[in-house]
């Protein structure tokens, strides 16, 4: 174990440095403040989402949701700034559009990061924090026990106060992993990185199955469509068609920031229906443009083919994995279950690749967490309206705690994915 911090204690560590505390960065550059920060994050760079950024893919939020401009339009760290810095407003400003390039916004992201390399070590996977207990036997501190993912090496650092926000882990349902997960089987976050080496040979022909019914699933059965002619296609859904996001701009008002105390407030299952109804904002959806891209492609297969069983890209409705089978050629054969009638089929032939594009646990917290479960104030995480663990006030001083951020969803209602800051 690496001593060397043992005798720092920071005002501030964050657990993660993606978006959310990437914004807690600027928001205290902007304060003009100066506490001993530290941030921790696991990869070797700043990178958001980095298995998805596909060419054309588009933000689904407004450029003006960035990490500054509702709070500090005149911060240096808005987007428009970005822009202006690089030599590109005015020609961003011909596209007409408030929506850019997901890969140009992760381009902003990274250029707001850089500002404070000093401040973030990369590479550091945190394991777990646990209470430092002071003389009165009230915790007084935390320490954040992190683990080099290259060389294995564990450091600490003791904190006041700390900020969980690493984000989601890929979430691959059973059916589709079990206990000795089999064949080739990837998650949609690892799209971008597996792609080029699984299809790299475009003169081989290949099936691919795409499971899920979001914007994930749709942009890779998009992508896969438009640039590998080699590939057969099928999108499985559970529903009975892809539905399209909800954006529109009264019922764009649940993200606004004071729309979190409102939330905040209700019952648990007056939450719990919120939650339901507002589902089609952010889960389980795709933005409009492209159904309609996604429905003209359809539409020009059945033009030169009328025969839907001949095509090379299929969407697949009311189909739910229940199983899959790996062959003795290293191909999978997945077994569905009819929604409609409860029928359970197999695919035939078999797929060359599965890639399950269904969501991410957010949940990552209570592992780390572990040694402090003891100390929680109704044994439950239970979070306050600024996103603070509620730990019992006899064993942890008022002048230290753990806050969270991107796991709220059940007490603080729907965020923007990826940028849970947003919003109170």
């Amino acid at each position: 174990m690496n001593g060397n911090g043992f005798e720092e204690i920071y005002d501030l560590v964050c657990v993660g440095f993606g978006p959310a505390s990437l914004a807690i960065a600027v928001a205290i550059h902007d304060q003009g403040i100066s506490p001993r920060v530290l941030y921790l994050e696991r990869q070797h760079e700043f990178r958001w989402h980095g298995g998805m950024l596909l060419p054309d893919a588009r933000m689904q939020i407004s450029f003006l949701k960035d990490l500054a401009t509702l709070r500090n339009p005149r911060s240096h760290f808005t987007f428009l700034n970005y822009l202006h810095s690089n030599n590109r407003l005015v020609a961003f400003t011909n596209l007409s559009t408030f929506l850019p390039f997901r890969e140009e916004y992760n381009a902003y992201l990274a250029w707001c990061a850089s500002h404070f390399d000093r401040y973030v070590r990369y590479g550091q996977e945190t394991i777990s924090i646990d209470p430092h207990h002071g003389p009165d036997g009230k915790v007084e501190s935390w320490q954040i026990f992190s683990r080099d993912v290259t060389t294995r090496e564990i450091t600490l650092v003791k904190a006041r106060h700390v900020v969980i926000a690493v984000g989601g882990s890929p979430k691959i349902p059973p059916s589709l992993s079990g206990p000795s997960p089999e064949g080739p089987i990837i998650h949609s976050s690892s799209y971008v990185t597996t792609i080029p080496k699984v299809l790299a040979d475009k003169s081989c022909k290949r099936r691919v199955a795409i499971v899920g019914g979001g914007q994930s699933a749709a942009e890779i059965f998009n992508n896969l469509q438009q640039n590998f002619e080699n590939v057969s296609v099928s999108l499985y859904i559970g529903d009975s068609a892809l539905r399209p996001s909800d954006d529109s701009p009264f019922v764009n008002e649940i993200f606004d920031p004071d729309r979190v105390d409102d939330f905040y407030t209700l019952p648990v299952e007056a939450q719990k229906e919120t939650l339901q109804r507002n589902r089609a904002t952010n889960y389980g959806v795709v933005r409009p443009e492209l159904l309609d891209r996604l429905y003209e492609s359809m539409y020009h297969q059945r033009l030169h083919e009328p025969d839907e069983t001949k095509w090379r890209c299929k969407i697949v409705p009311r189909r739910e994995v229940v199983s899959h089978q790996k062959r003795a050629d290293g191909t999978v054969s997945l077994q569905f279950r009819n929604t409609t009638n409860g029928q359970i089929g197999s695919s035939e032939p078999p797929f060359d690749l599965v890639i399950a594009a269904t969501g991410y646990v957010r949940d990552a917290h209570k592992s780390m967490l572990d040694s402090t479960k003891h100390l929680l104030k109704t044994g439950q995480y239970d979070i306050t309206r600024d996103y603070r663990i509620r730990y019992r006030a006899d064993s942890v001083s008022a002048n230290c705690g753990i806050w969270l951020q991107g796991c709220c969803q059940d007490s603080h209602g729907v965020r923007i994915e990826g940028f849970p800051f947003f919003g109170g």
